[in-house]
């Protein structure tokens, strides 16, 4: 079908993809800007043209205090620190409430790290000697062994006590929006770079 100039504009402007990634996107949609955007986000394109080679060195420290009885004190709590562009943007109610969920999901889902890059390379090797070893694998061809156990790794961190930015956002009804997806929503909405640089859970005895 033919992709109008002005649908290529409207994924461009709510993305911050390029052009023909856009031109792309729409083909591959027919045409549905909508499954164009969710194509963008899965080709980890939105905002790469555009927010690239912009520093995000601005931000703002998210904070979370869970306390389940008003008559006890609380027990855990979260500091997140969310960088952006400009103070412009992270004084923004919206952006300290992205900053506040955040801390909130870490506070329930307990992540270790912020990305995948973050997770130490003996991690990974022990975990996939884990899989290696299980009955699962046996007697199976290693092209399928490295397909299952890229799965199994996905599942894993993308699981409580894993990535923080792949686990599934605890506010999402729809059950598939990722912190990630939130992050990245949030950063195409306002043109600029928003990350999660780190983050810091305590609780009582632990």
């Amino acid at each position: 079908m033919s992709i109008t100039a002005t649908a290529v504009k409207q994924l461009r402007d709510s993305t911050g993809a390029g052009m023909m990634d856009c031109k792309r996107a729409l083909t591959e949609a027919n045409g549905d800007v909508e499954a164009a955007k969710d194509l963008i986000k899965k080709w980890g394109l939105a905002g790469i043209e555009k927010r690239a080679s912009r520093a995000a060195k601005e931000g703002a420290i998210g904070y979370y205090i869970h306390q389940l009885d008003p008559e006890l004190p609380p027990k855990k709590g979260v500091l997140v620190e969310l960088n952006s562009e400009t103070d412009f943007v992270a004084k923004t109610p919206e952006f300290k409430e992205l900053a506040r969920n955040i801390a909130m999901h870490v506070a329930a889902l307990e992540p270790r790290w912020v990305s995948r890059s973050d997770v130490p390379e003996e991690i990974v090797e022990r975990e996939k000697k884990i899989f290696r070893e299980s009955d699962q694998f046996k007697g199976k061809p290693e092209n399928v062994i490295e397909k299952i156990m890229e799965g199994k790794l996905n599942a894993l961190f993308a699981d409580r006590g894993g990535v923080l930015l792949e686990q599934k956002y605890i506010k999402d009804e729809t059950g598939k929006k990722t912190v990630g997806d939130l992050v990245s929503d949030f950063a195409a909405s306002v043109k600029e770079n928003v990350g999660v640089r780190r983050f810091v859970r305590f609780a009582v005895g632990e």
